[in-house]
């Protein structure tokens, strides 16, 4: 069995949310379509859609909001369009963002900016890391939170503190806010208020919302206009915006009002996770519903550790394993979403005794 197939098998998952088949996610939209009268867009113009990016502009505390297929091309093409309107073409980011780690080059190969790498990779930013950059920036893109570090923010005064040194220095600051949705509780604010100060701010439609794919870009109505003209140049102007709107739509208010329970359940994870030393919890206090487990065994063992329980026991235990800085070590990423929400204590509990048992056999 492939690691989908593997995943199904299990009577407990860990990580994430319920795992719908095709037929069950198009049988859902089908459903919420014809109970809500929704009618396909077209090119992006359609009341339904229109007024789902005008509901995540209020949201966000912005005036527009523009959907887009992809979050790669949302994040390169706001920080192009920045960075012209500041004059200089270097924008700021940390050295697990996003546009570094996982886009292969392409604000590089596509001419869209210069990067320069700030900060510590294993930290996130201070207004110290950004004050040490002599440069004339166009634009800083801020990651809240952080994935690569497992879910961290800067303190709510640290990034009140960027903010304000951001808007001082004249350069455009712009939020990949791919799972901002997880830490508003983390952070205990609003999510207008955690925006607010930010020039733009990026949104995932799946991530944790569990879409089918696609993404938001809110700022200033001139600033997503524009940003909607690129998106058309660059090949994003899909037809039909209609399936990527009505798989998140259909389940976002619902998914935004778990995101607290969600945090709850992290917090009482990192309560259980106590009682197993041989885990390294990163960061050491939840600030989102995600973190990572530092592992003492390299990456394949890990995997094969997990397919054999996932086989044995029918639990899930994480889905992807990353190798780690030293060596025969490596780390996992738990998502904390409806499966970790729903499951029994107990079974939780037996799932880290498994693992935890396998890790040190």
């Amino acid at each position: 069995m492939n690691d989908a197939e593997l995943m199904r098998s299990c009577h407990t998952i860990l990580p994430g949310h319920r795992p719908r088949t095709p037929a069950q996610t198009f049988a859902a939209m089908a459903q919420w379509c014809e109970s809500n009268g929704i009618e396909h867009d077209v090119y992006g113009g359609g009341a339904q859609l229109q007024a789902f990016e005008e509901k995540i502009a209020r949201l966000l505390g912005f005036e527009a909001a523009v959907f887009c297929i992809t979050g790669t091309m949302t994040q390169v093409t706001a920080l192009r369009l920045a960075c012209a309107e500041r004059g200089s073409d270097l924008v700021a980011l940390h050295p697990t963002s996003h546009i570094i780690v996982h886009e292969r080059s392409n604000y590089q190969l596509l001419d869209h900016f210069k990067a320069l790498q700030v900060g510590d990779r294993h930290r996130p930013w201070t207004v110290a890391d950004l004050q040490a950059v002599p440069d004339r920036l166009g634009a800083i893109a801020m990651e809240l939170p952080m994935r690569e570090i497992g879910g961290q923010n800067p303190s709510w005064d640290e990034i009140e503190e960027i903010k304000r040194h951001v808007r001082a220095r004249g350069a455009h600051l712009h939020m990949d806010g791919a799972r901002l949705w997880e830490c508003a509780a983390a952070l205990g604010r609003p999510l207008h208020e955690i925006a607010a100060g930010f020039d733009s701010v990026y949104v995932s439609l799946y991530k944790g919302i569990g879409g089918l794919g696609g993404s938001l870009l809110a700022g200033s109505r001139a600033f997503v206009e524009r940003a909607a003209e690129w998106f058309r140049r660059e090949g994003g102007n899909v037809i039909h915006r209609t399936p990527y709107f009505v798989a998140a739509a259909m389940q976002f208010d619902q998914r935004l009002a778990q995101m607290p329970a969600f945090f709850e359940r992290t917090q009482w994870l990192y309560g259980v996770l106590r009682d197993y030393p041989v885990f390294k919890v990163n960061p050491a206090a939840p600030q989102a519903n995600m973190l990572h487990l530092h592992l003492p065994v390299d990456r394949e063992r890990a995997l094969a550790i997990r397919n054999a329980i996932a086989a044995e026991h029918g639990v899930w235990l994480f889905g992807r394993a990353a190798h780690a800085a030293l060596p025969d070590t490596s780390y996992i990423e738990l998502y904390v979403g409806e499966n970790l929400l729903q499951a029994d204590d107990a079974a939780v509990r037996r799932g880290l005794d498994l693992f935890s048992a396998a890790l040190i056999a």
